[in-house]
């Protein structure tokens, strides 16, 4: 395993964000302290608003518990599949918040996109979105031929859709479906619902998230569950059997409360004999990749080559 940590050279930029980052979100009152989830959902406060394209075609693929939606993105000569999930403590977010970085992913790779719009939580608490996920995969892995033209594929997924990507990875191996998926792309996900040190450690430093932020996301999916009940392998991932999974890249912030679960998470990968690399990016907070940073123009372009090369 390499552990590469990138962005020494621009940390300046990136603390002088991180900076006005705090002095805006401590205007915006934090997630656990809003009474309508559905006004958090209308707003993404720090976040530059979604721009959704015409490009995105929604659909909805067969699932257990009725149809799930995806949005898909075909660029016009398609090299390979990319099932993607997309970020939000599986609470906030949605298939169409990310337009224009998945369409500029799916031109620049030659992947067509299909991000899966799994259902939400506190209304639809685990394992809901785990079951969407999962069942998309497998109608991916069914029909990509017919569909795409192609049986080349890959998954991946930020913050909360790394985890899951991770799930779908973990809900396949019994079939032998998830050997069908040839590399995983996960940016600073969470692993350890009953929070791993540094999420515990973080405090709440009006940067994105933190500990009482992380805390409350997973109340809303994991309902009245103790912490040993957290630590169950089919909920925190990082206590699972990892053997038999595909190559993966793992990306996090260094100022992300979340470096633990990265760090412990691609440990237990390569001890369980899975090829992967590691990037840590100086000073970066969780969801960096979303802002108009160097750190983020960077990694973007990283993880397109790195999804373009395999």
């Amino acid at each position: 395993m390499s552990i590469v940590t990138t962005g020494q050279d621009v940390a300046e930029e990136t603390v002088a964000f991180n900076r006005r980052l705090a002095e805006t979100l401590a205007t915006v009152p934090p997630v656990y302290e809003v009474d309508d989830i559905a006004q958090v959902r209308a707003g993404f406060g720090v976040f530059p608003p979604p721009k959704v394209l015409d490009e995105g075609v929604d659909r909805v693929v067969p699932g257990r518990d009725g149809d799930v939606a995806v949005r898909v993105f075909t660029p016009a000569e398609v090299r390979g599949v990319y099932l993607h999930m997309h970020p939000g403590g599986r609470v906030l977010g949605s298939a169409r918040n990310q337009d224009v970085r998945l369409w500029a992913l799916a031109e620049q790779t030659g992947l067509a996109v299909v991000s899966v719009d799994y259902r939400l939580a506190p209304e639809h608490p685990h394992p809901a979105a785990v079951h969407d996920c999962v069942d998309a995969a497998r109608w991916l892995v069914s029909t990509s031929v017919t569909e795409f033209g192609t049986s080349r594929l890959l998954l991946g997924g930020e913050s909360a859709g790394a985890e899951l990507a991770v799930q779908v990875l973990l809900g396949l191996r019994e079939s032998g479906q998830h050997r069908a998926f040839s590399a995983a792309h996960l940016s600073y996900g969470v692993y350890d619902m009953a929070l791993t040190p540094s999420a515990r450690a973080y405090g709440e430093q009006n940067l994105v998230t933190g500990t009482l932020s992380e805390r409350w996301f997973r109340a809303q999916s994991f309902p009245g569950l103790s912490e040993a009940e957290l630590h169950a392998p089919d909920i925190s991932p990082l206590y699972a059997d990892l053997h038999d999974l595909p190559a993966a890249r793992f990306v996090v912030g260094g100022n992300d409360p979340l470096l633990d679960d990265t760090l412990f998470m691609s440990a237990r990968w390569q001890a369980a004999g899975n090829p992967c690399e590691v990037e840590v990016v100086a000073e970066a907070v969780h969801g960096f990749t979303a802002f108009p940073i160097t750190v983020a123009t960077r990694e973007l372009a990283a993880q397109n080559a790195w999804l373009a090369a395999h």
